[in-house]
């Protein structure tokens, strides 16, 4: 059983206040052959720059960044090692100094801690994190072979060359140890894609009904078409800055708590430990959740967003999730990857993720 000691959970804290001021982001489509991927970034910069009322002059606030993340999930597709490099080049930020952020799905999220880290150290005062994908340059075959290739190749990409084959069995471990029913999938594909609507830059936008998600071809079993993410295209921009330089640039900015976590052992390998209680959880309450046979985290959990759940509400105070927050956002790469954040991240006690979707918790509103 893996065991923790008091430093392994200390709770990150900030030298100083991270403040997200700006964003900007292009279309994400299945192709964009109009743009090369530097073009792509710029859009983004500049919107992030032009278009947010801020206070200063874009070439002014340009002027202001002493630090860049970017991140982008693999640069197979584009047979370019140092992707990042190009593109700071291309945004006229050469030489400050850049790091390139390549961490599976999380990649995004950790360009934003990257960055936010660099500010609360004081390293830098302005930071900007840009992202990108360009997976039109390949098949969509080869394209999910790259992805799956994420896993470990010596004993999970030869068994899944898609990276739906990787969530499939998850899937069907989650549907049998908390009797999950393919409809509560579906719902969360309608769910998803609905609210997409609502945004003039998604991808693939929908108002879909559950038969409809349930008719939808088969991908690996039992993850239907219309569950599954999509290969894309496209290029979003934070800027983050200390405390004095955000109310320069916006009466308005976001404080900005972030934390992460990792678990990169084979999915079919994962040791037993026990479960990291969120400041609502109390001791005793997994005792019996787990089928006989069945370890934590398994095939069920996904410890990483556990983890950095557990960090993150108590760098921000939370104690209740469900009562304090005002909206979440989750990766949802599949269906079966949102419902297991349900109880990775205390919006539901593990075992009852599907009391969420299915209470109307997890919608506008609700």
């Amino acid at each position: 059983m893996i065991t923790f000691k008091k430093g392994n959970l200390r709770i990150p804290k900030w030298n100083r206040k991270v403040f997200l001021v700006a964003a900007g982001t292009t279309a994400y489509k299945k192709y964009f052959p109009e743009y090369k991927l530097e073009e792509l970034v710029m859009m983004a910069f500049k919107q992030m720059l032009e278009d947010n009322n801020l206070k200063m002059d874009p070439l002014e606030v340009k002027g202001l960044i002493n630090y860049a993340a970017y991140g982008e999930f693999a640069d197979h597709f584009q047979d370019q090692l140092l992707c990042e490099s190009k593109v700071h080049d291309y945004l006229g930020l050469d030489p400050l100094y850049n790091m390139g952020i390549k961490t599976g799905g999380a990649t995004g999220g950790t360009t934003i801690l990257n960055a936010a880290m660099a500010v609360a150290s004081g390293y830098a005062d302005v930071a900007l994190a840009a992202g990108w994908e360009r997976m039109d340059e390949v098949d969509t075959r080869t394209g999910n072979f790259y992805i799956s290739t994420a896993a470990c190749k010596d004993f999970e990409t030869r068994l899944a060359r898609i990276y739906s084959a990787y969530y499939a069995p998850m899937a069907n471990r989650f549907a049998w140890a908390f009797d999950v029913s393919e409809v509560t999938r579906a719902k969360i594909a309608v769910k998803n894609r609905l609210y997409a609507c609502s945004s003039p830059y998604a991808q693939q936008p929908g108002k879909h009904t559950v038969e409809e998600v349930l008719a939808s071809p088969m991908s690996a079993y039992p993850l239907r078409f219309l569950e599954c993410c999509a290969m894309s295209v496209g290029s979003a921009c934070a800027l983050l800055c200390d405390e004095k330089t955000a109310y320069k640039l916006t009466d308005h900015p976001v404080e900005v708590f972030i934390c992460g976590g990792s678990h990169t052992l084979r999915v079919a390998d994962r040791r037993h430990m026990e479960i990291p209680l969120l400041p609502n959880e109390k001791p005793g309450m997994y005792k019996n959740y787990l089928k006989e046979g069945s370890r934590y985290p398994g095939f069920e959990s996904f410890l990483a967003a556990r983890f950095a759940a557990y960090l993150a509400y108590r760098m921000a105070g939370i104690y209740d999730p469900l009562e304090e927050l005002d909206l979440v956002e989750l990766h949802d790469a599949f269906t079966i990857s949102d419902l297991q954040t349900y109880g990775d991240i205390g919006l539901r006690p593990y075992g009852q993720e599907q009391d969420y979707i299915e209470s109307g918790d997890a919608y506008y509103g609700g």
